[in-house]
């Protein structure tokens, strides 16, 4: 009998917005690591641990009760205090925790045994206010001025810091405590006081202030806040009905499509803009709960199929943060899309040009594929002309410095001290290498960036078209089609049978086998006579693991399956391939790569897929290896599967012309599906998939106002 192989990361991660708790399994805070309780990159709670009469408890069992809740069970060991022996077990403390705006804890302990008992429940906390740049670079530096008081009256305990005019506070709370609470020797005491089958409790609210005011926590035990009508269950029952839903035999498709639109949920930050839809996604936790502009953009491409208007809050955000000046440290241009924006004591000193920082090369013309795309599958052409001047200085850019050279292609060199070497989506100092395993000397002209180029451009013509503006139009087509005439002449190498990489600084072709020319089957500038190359290169053996296509081939001497991107496994750059495959027709490949994903993801916790995974070799009786350190829940690998679904089914999106376009061919694996609540403009549907016969079949079970769902591609491949 095989044993089942849970896979996922030893510790508890819950989250909410811009706040997140990553503790041990016993919901403690071990010192010297990474755990902590964070809050806009500031790390405000560094060590927390929990005592019987100076004695740890015992961890019985574990879990996340919801993306923002958690409980422990703990029992107690031996423990001799001034009364008496307290015997092993025969007390049960839970420990319930979930992030609203702060933190909420609840304490309850029941006494099981057959004498009173008397003790002191002792918190230790600790706290560093580092900034996660620090942190993850575990380079902590002591600085500023750490107080704290205790205030008995209230029963708060406030830690304050100071440092160069940067301030954060955190006031922990005590309340509906069974017993007084005192501090010292830096922990919470409580002495408690137990009959037989006797009960304790206290509730502990922890709350961030910074430069502005204090966060405002809702006073609500966990319980509560599980209850279907408290505000955060309110906010993910609606978020549920209005997102797209699937049923199928299937198992491992249904219940990731499941946990990825909860992920969603969770990652979204605070609201964005004046209407309640708008949200934008952080990237993932627990490195990247911020704004990223790729990585948002992306996700709202991901999100088209399951809810469209997930694009209006990056749109937004991202446009109102474009870049106006030239900035060196920032690598800021005008018209330039962010890389990252961060709010710690390190980006508020100046100390990282995150403020933003605009150190990527793709994000710009990302921007105008999102709007367009967005705007398509909405049909708000006021979606279109709010952000069309932001668009107007995406072309802009993408003309006057996204072209370094003026050769006609994309290209990128950081000029910041502290800028990246690598801009693209594969960002390590490391990710770029010749065949021979060495870094790759720029400026950089990645092969995916002119795909990028070339699908906005074609997709910008489409719409000036439409609202009129027909020799914009023509001018950009035009360009387009000059771009993918020398892209083919500069970048196809014959003898490998694929596109490089990139070209390097000496405009040499990188011939190193990676994923990306998978992303120029997603953006059509492949030819169609050597598509059916690409695809073939991607499935060899030494791209293609089994658990999803690599990120460098096992051929190269930089491979290392256990790397960030020199080998390992990214969901979310196996749902862009994937998307290219079908682009392409090749329909059976695509739906190779989603059994790959889908089937890794029935090995982690709860289906949730991390950022990354190792790129080892499938084979009888291994599973997939989580890289350490992945961000988990991460938006784009929790977008995947949306992606792998809607090439599988083929779903493209017309609300002008009030039409989903479908072009299913389900594997032997996914003999049905049913997609509920699908919506394309303001209409919606639910359609059901089978296969009969060897044949995929499709039938409108339900609709709501006026939409066509036609067979066919709602755009040709290779354009």
């Amino acid at each position: 009998m095989a044993i089942e192989v849970t896979v996922g990361p030893p510790l508890i991660t819950i989250n909410r917005g811009d706040t997140f708790v990553l503790s041990e399994p016993d919901s403690c805070i071990t010192a010297y690591t990474d755990q902590g309780i964070y809050s806009r990159d500031t790390r405000y709670v560094s060590n927390y641990e929990i005592f019987a009469d100076g004695e740890r408890w015992i961890l019985q069992n574990s879990g996340a009760l919801a993306y923002y809740a958690s409980r422990a069970y703990l029992t107690n060991p031996k423990i001799t205090t001034e009364y008496n022996e307290i015997e092993p077990a025969t007390l049960t403390l839970i420990l319930d925790r979930a992030v609203s705006e702060g933190i909420h804890e609840d304490y309850g302990i029941h006494n099981y045994g057959k004498r009173r008992v008397r003790f002191s429940l002792e918190l230790s906390l600790r706290t560093d206010f580092a900034d996660i740049f620090e942190v993850k670079a575990k380079r902590l530096v002591r600085k500023g001025n750490v107080t704290t008081e205790w205030h008995a009256e209230t029963s708060e305990l406030i830690s304050s810091y100071e440092h160069n005019e940067f301030r954060r506070c955190l006031v922990t709370r005590l309340m509906h405590s069974g017993s007084a609470a005192n501090y010292s020797n830096g922990r919470i005491v409580f002495l408690v006081d137990l009959e037989p089958r006797g009960d304790w409790h206290t509730c502990c609210h922890h709350e961030f202030v910074g430069e502005e005011k204090a966060s405002r926590t809702h006073h609500l035990c966990v319980h509560m806040l599980r209850h279907a009508k408290s505000h955060i269950e309110r906010g993910l029952s609606e978020w549920k009905k209005v997102t797209t839903s699937v049923t199928s035999s299937n198992e491992d498709v249904y219940r990731l499509f499941r946990q990825s639109v909860e992920d969603m949920a969770a990652l979204r930050l605070p609201q964005t803009g004046k209407e309640k839809n708008e949200f934008i996604p952080a990237a993932g936790v627990p490195w990247f709960v911020t704004v990223f502009g790729r990585d948002s953009l992306i996700v709202s491409l991901q999100n088209l199929m399951v809810y469209p208007d997930f694009a209006r809050g990056a749109l937004n955000v991202l446009g109102k943060l474009q870049a106006t000046e030239m900035d060196d440290y920032r690598d800021a241009q005008p018209g330039k899309i962010l890389h990252e924006i961060r709010s710690g004591e390190l980006a508020e000193r100046k100390l990282i040009p995150h403020t933003p920082y605009y150190g990527t090369a793709d994000a710009t013309a990302l921007y105008l594929i999102t709007l367009c795309k967005a705007w398509k599958w909405l049909g708000d052409d006021s979606l279109f002309l709010q952000h069309q001047n932001v668009a107007e200085k995406c072309l802009d850019w993408i003309d006057r410095y996204g072209d370094m050279d003026g050769d006609g292609l994309q290209e990128y060199q950081t000029r910041s001290p502290q800028g990246y070497e690598n801009m693209g989506w594969k960002d390590a100092v490391d990710s770029v290498v010749y065949p021979d395993g060495t870094p790759v000397r720029g400026p950089k002209a990645l092969c995916e960036l002119q795909g990028y180029t070339y699908d906005a451009w074609l997709r910008m013509a489409d719409a000036f078209q439409y609202f009129g503006r027909l020799e914009a139009a023509d001018r950009l087509r035009q360009r387009a089609a000059d771009l993918k005439q020398k892209f083919e002449q500069l970048f196809w190498c014959e003898g490998t049978g694929f596109y490089a990489y990139a070209l390097d600084g000496d405009k040499k072709q990188v011939q190193t086998i990676a994923s990306n020319p998978g992303h120029l089957l997603w953006s059509g500038i492949v030819s169609r006579e050597r598509a059916a190359r690409v695809v073939a290169r991607l499935m060899e053996s030494d791209m293609w693991s089994g658990w999803g296509i690599r990120t460098l081939s096992s051929d190269n001497p930089a491979y290392n399956p256990f790397s960030y991107q020199n080998g390992s496994v990214w969901p979310h750059d196996n749902g862009i391939i994937a998307m290219g495959f079908k682009n392409y027709g090749f329909a059976e490949e695509a739906a190779k790569v989603a059994r790959d994903i889908s089937e890794a993801a029935s090995y982690f916790v709860f289906y949730r897929l991390p950022e990354l995974y190792a790129g080892t070799k499938r084979e009888p009786g291994a599973f997939p290896v989580q890289y350490l350190g992945a961000n988990v829940p991460q938006a784009w690998a929790a977008g995947s599967v949306f992606h792998l679904l809607q090439a599988i089914l083929g779903l493209e999106a017309d609300a002008h012309k009030k039409t989903l376009y479908v072009d299913p061919v389900l594997p032997h694996w996914l003999s049905d599906i049913t997609l509920h609540n699908v919506r394309v403009g303001t209409s919606t549907a639910t359609l059901r998939f089978w296969t009969e016969n060897s044949n995929t079949r499709y039938e409108v079970l339900s609709a709501e106002g006026e939409l066509h769902v036609e067979q066919g591609r709602g755009f040709p491949a290779a354009r």
